[in-house]
């Protein structure tokens, strides 16, 4: 059901709702809602000897690097999928594993079982994150889709502003494990029944695969590979989320070392306001690439991000805010464009296998950062100053990227997708 420039049936707002709900959840639970559960997790762990003290932040780093990049290796797998089989039936699939991988970790008692829960929700977000949500959208707005997407990625960032809220007090009340339990309750009684009862694939699409497939217009995974552009966008994606990643897992516990000293309520606020701030940041991103073109406000985010960043080399409680506020607008924009742009560069004929490459790419920089900034932490006994120096150069180098990618578009011929 491809709505026109000028009418988007209200059915597709639905579809919108369950998708960026579908955000909230598989993201907050999986990524964005888990760093308040970090510190008693690595408390518990180091205090039974299952972790040695020295490699503490490492461990945690590495859980949360297992769950980006499961989520990057599935997309790949979904963007395939979704080719071939109904998008709901996948969803559906992705729940099980997002409920699962959270009930297995709130019983983990192993470094293994540890990890073999962050495979399960990195897993789960190749089915029910980003990627398969963006398709979703993208098949039911044709017109107003800068908006459309906007509005869908302020899920991410709900996720990490609303997770972290419900966790703090039930952490503090029962315990990180029946916290983590108690959460898990979004997923079988809220999220599952939504996408059973509301998610419909468009006609074109979820009854002509084939057909369909050869109808709509733009490149192949192969044709955008051969391309500079891509590459320049996967380049970008990866240097954004090398900060992105950083400082949405491993902020919180930077304000915490003693050079800092913001409380663990101080610091779960904090968490919260990156996340509720990047929402303002996706949804005023998407809304004016539809009216001043989306390379050029990409470059203004990602400046913004860079600019905020700058306050990293001088870090101090009282300067925290400066950083963190108009980072989370820049971060939040820059995430919601480089999507856009790669559906608006390439098309829809095969968007899902393109941004399950992209998305892969993407958390290959965010694995990068986390270990890195875990390494550099570790190295300096616990102190993350010389880890966030390295964020404000990797935020240089993306914004510069922003810039290479528009000179290439300027000089890019037309590839089917309709550019």
């Amino acid at each position: 059901m491809q709505n026109s420039s000028s009418t988007i049936p209200a059915f597709a707002w639905a579809i919108l709702a369950v998708a960026t709900f579908a955000l909230l959840v598989s993201n907050g639970l999986s990524i964005s809602g888990l760093p308040p559960f970090y510190k008693p997790i690595r408390e518990e762990f180091v205090a039974t000897g299952i972790v040695n003290a020295s490699v503490a932040e490492t461990f945690i780093a590495n859980g949360a690097n297992i769950t980006f990049l499961m989520s990057g290796l599935f997309s790949l797998v979904g963007g395939w999928l979704v080719t071939r089989f109904r998008l709901r039936p996948m969803m559906m699939v992705g729940c099980v594993m997002l409920g699962a991988g959270t009930l297995l970790l709130s019983f983990a008692d192993s470094v293994p079982v540890f990890y073999i829960s962050r495979f399960l929700m990195g897993a789960s977000l190749g089915f029910v994150g980003v990627a398969p949500c963006i398709v979703l959208v993208t098949r039911w707005f044709s017109s107003r889709r800068g908006l459309a997407l906007g509005i869908l990625l302020t899920g991410t960032s709900l996720g990490g502003a609303v997770v972290p809220l419900l966790a703090q007090p039930l952490i503090a009340q029962y315990g990180w494990r029946t916290a983590l339990m108690m959460l898990s309750l979004l997923v079988w009684a809220f999220l599952l029944p939504l996408i059973v009862f509301v998610v419909r694939d468009t006609a074109a699409i979820g009854e002509k695969a084939a057909d369909a497939a050869e109808e709509i217009s733009g490149a192949t995974l192969g044709q955008a590979l051969r391309t500079p552009l891509f590459w320049a966008i996967a380049a970008c994606g990866a240097l954004v989320f090398y900060p992105i990643f950083a400082t949405t897992q491993q902020f919180i516990l930077y304000l915490q070392t003693p050079r800092i000293g913001i409380s663990a309520e101080t610091a779960a606020l904090a968490q919260s306001l990156l996340f509720t701030v990047g929402i303002g940041g996706r949804f005023l991103a998407g809304y004016l690439s539809d009216k001043l073109g989306t390379i050029a406000v990409t470059i203004f985010c990602a400046g913004l991000m860079f600019a905020a960043s700058l306050v990293l080399l001088n870090l101090t409680a009282s300067n925290a805010f400066l950083f963190l506020l108009p980072f989370a607008v820049g971060y939040g924009g820059t995430f919601v464009l480089l999507q856009r742009l790669t559906v608006d560069t390439f098309g829809e004929r095969e968007s899902a296998k393109i941004l399950g490459a992209l998305t892969m790419i993407e958390v290959i920089g965010a694995a990068i950062g986390g270990r890195v900034t875990g390494y550099l932490a570790d190295a300096n006994g616990g102190d993350y100053t010389t880890a966030f120096y390295a964020v404000t150069v990797v935020c240089a180098a993306a914004f510069t990227s922003t810039i290479v990618i528009f000179l290439l578009r300027k000089r890019q011929s037309p590839l089917a997708a309709g550019f």
